[in-house]
């Protein structure tokens, strides 16, 4: 059998193990990049393990989340990853200059190559032909020291893309349709391989809003092949030299192919509160809208937003819309600015945000109460927002576009005048001004780190004890989302304070939390989390592992687990366990005083587990899938404390 695209990438940078689905192999990373949300405590992980500099071909350090600077802290912790990217020989993006993943697309990303970043939505990078994965800061802390990063070897599924896209329906449309028939569970380990002659029709820009929104089928990443417009699109970059021609073979073997003709999708929307709550927009048309917000890492290119400009031209909001628009790059802010078409934007009456992650993590914008936001980002969860009980809907940025106009979900196709064909620059003006390209120097310890006030140390937990003997600290249901467990918002500037961030563990969920559990924990009992299908669902964010562990977590109970939080769970000494008959999930209550006997033997034997209900006095069998690796890093209390004692 031939190989497909993600195979070709994967089996180049083979550390260890063999391509397998289902087996654990470690691969070598080329690439990495970090946010200012997770890249604190990436960075400060990252010292602790003693390297000079950075061993990748390339790292980047963006400054793209806490924008929003209320408050000193989140000022300082940009100022000390500057000083750590010229430490440690990592590029450094300044806040202003955009997205991460839009940059990174543009600047830096190069078909064949492997990307590890500390964003779940790192995945953009696969419309360009790259294997371009999401993980917790730990584990890109790792690569940036030489170390493999360890996933199981994927299964790939292809989707087929056959006909072509009617006016008014756009990629945002197409990866609604394949959440639809995906959903955002039960994709763990797999691959959405892109193929067929669909993908000819669609721009890199319009693959990435494809690719990054895979991530919310909670798969490993997607991809597309790198082809003819590639090239172009590189080119545009000035970047024509970092092409290679990347597909699959004619015969590639696929776990399973799904169909999708382009030429059948309509405009669509994912409804509150999930990615995947998906309908057409002829079936919502009509619901009053009070907040569109265009822009985020999904929809914020260059065709993206002087689309929206051309529909809105000579237009203004409706009087009960607030219209905020993000670009995704300074490059697309220059030029939406050159082509006349932020004159437009302005004129409708658009609130112009700086290139940011802003209104996507609640950093801002946040709705009135009880209020329909229409939003072009990838997630809809419930108080991601930043208003509790906004409904927020997801949509393209033609359909957000009629809303504006019409102050009500709009079917696009209905506003009664042509679709605008936007003209892409065969080349862009390239101003890289605003990224600090690392020096080297003969004495990189001359380098003062500065650490502001906010700034601690990672937290270190103590081994796996030989019993856990504790309480169920909490009970939760199906698709709990990092966002419930870690808030983000306004909360975000926290990130790199443990002690301060972990008083917001679950506050979405029971403000309680925090308080009880550590009560337990000063009293030496250990708290365990109960939980339903998907636990962990979202961002890549390890401060859902980290602060829970700080609160005295050491095990979680869940029915199923999505891949980054389940090995961010590992990573900081958690037990991510499964029930082996979910209907023992129903024999626990918040509160119950229970037990794991014997759980580092067991463990290390791979024996089988039980955990017993003292409170009702029931024996429930659990599961867990864990390799050798990682029931080491448990077994030591996590990975640093793995690392530095291997």
């Amino acid at each position: 059998m031939g190989k497909s695209i993600t195979r070709k990438i994967i089996e180049s940078h083979l550390v260890s193990g063999r391509y397998e689905p289902g087996t654990e192999i470690g691969i070598g990373i080329d690439q990495t990049l970090t946010q200012d949300a997770t890249g604190t405590m990436a960075y400060l992980q990252f010292e602790a393990m003693n390297v000079d500099r950075v061993r990748t071909e390339l790292s980047v350090s963006y400054i793209d989340h806490n924008t929003v600077q209320i408050g000193f802290e989140s000022a300082d912790d940009h100022r000390y990853l500057q000083t750590v990217a010229a430490r440690y020989g990592i590029y450094f993006s300044r806040a202003g200059n955009g997205v991460c993943h839009q940059v990174h697309l543009e600047r830096f990303g190069k078909p064949g190559k492997t990307l590890l970043g500390s964003d779940s939505h790192t995945p953009t990078g696969g419309g360009l032909g790259m294997i371009a994965i999401g993980a917790g800061g730990m584990d890109v802390a790792l690569a940036m020291g030489g170390r493999p990063f360890f996933l199981t070897c994927p299964k790939v599924v292809r989707i087929n893309l056959t006909g072509r896209l009617h006016p008014w329906v756009s990629a945002k449309d197409i990866i609604l349709k394949v959440l639809e028939t995906f959903t955002s569970k039960g994709n763990v380990n797999r691959v959405l391989e892109y193929g067929g002659d669909g993908v000819l029709s669609l721009s890199v820009p319009e693959r990435s809003t494809i690719t990054n929104m895979g991530a919310e089928c909670g798969v490993t990443t997607s991809v597309f092949p790198s082809d003819e417009v590639t090239r172009m699109f590189l080119k545009a970059e000035g970047r024509e030299s970092d092409w290679v021609r990347i597909k699959a073979d004619v015969n590639a073997e696929y776990e399973k192919v799904v169909e999708i003709n382009l030429s059948e999708i309509g405009p669509l929307a994912a409804r509150p509160h999930s990615p995947d709550n998906i309908s057409s927009v002829r079936d919502i048309e009509g619901i009053l809208v009070d907040q569109v917000c265009i822009g985020s890492c999904t929809n914020a290119s260059y065709r993206d937003l002087a689309t929206v400009a051309a529909i809105l031209k000579g237009k203004v909001a409706h009087p009960r819309v607030s219209f905020v628009l993000t670009p995704g790059s300074k490059q697309v802010l220059q030029h939406l600015a050159m082509e006349g078409y932020l004159a437009d934007l302005i004129a409708a009456g658009a609130r112009i945000t700086e290139s940011s992650c802003g209104f996507c993590i609640g950093n801002s914008q946040s709705p009135r109460s009880n209020a329909v936001s229409l939003r072009t980002s990838n997630r809809n969860f419930l108080a991601r927002s930043g208003t509790k009980d906004a409904q927020v809907y997801l949509v393209s940025a033609e359909t957000a576009a009629a809303a504006v106009i019409t102050g009500r979900i709009t079917d696009p196709r209905d506003l009664g005048m042509p679709y605008p064909r936007v003209k892409i620059p065969r080349r862009f003006v390239i101003d890289d001004g605003m990224i600090i390209r690392p020096q080297e120097t003969k004495d990189p310890l001359s380098v003062q780190i500065y650490r502001g006030t906010n700034i601690g140390s990672p937290p270190v937990n103590v081994p796996l004890p030989v019993n856990i003997a504790g309480e169920v600290v909490i009970k939760v249901g199906d698709k709990i989302t990092t966002d419930h467990i870690m808030p983000a918002g306004e909360r975000m500037k926290y990130r790199s304070n443990i002690p301060k961030y972990s008083q917001f563990v679950f506050e979405v969920v029971d403000r309680t939390f925090p308080e009880r559990a550590a009560g337990l924990r000063d009293k030496g009992i250990h708290n365990v989390i109960v939980a339903g299908l998907s636990y962990g669902q979202g961002s890549s964010r390890e401060h859902a592992a980290i602060c829970p562990m700080y609160l005295g977590v050491k095990a979680v109970i869940a029915k199923s687990f999505e891949r980054i939080h389940a090995a961010n769970l590992v990573n900081f000494g958690i037990v991510p366990l499964t029930f082996k008959d979910e209907k023992s999930y129903d024999g626990f209550a918040q509160g119950d005083r229970m037990e794991i006997e014997d759980i580092r033997s067991v463990l290390e034997e791979r024996g089988d587990l039980t955990v017993r209900n003292i409170t009702k006095d029931t024996v429930h069998a659990v599961d867990y899938v864990l390799t050798d690796r990682q029931i080491g890093i448990l077994l030591a209390g996590g990975a640093l404390n793995y690392k530095n004692g291997s």
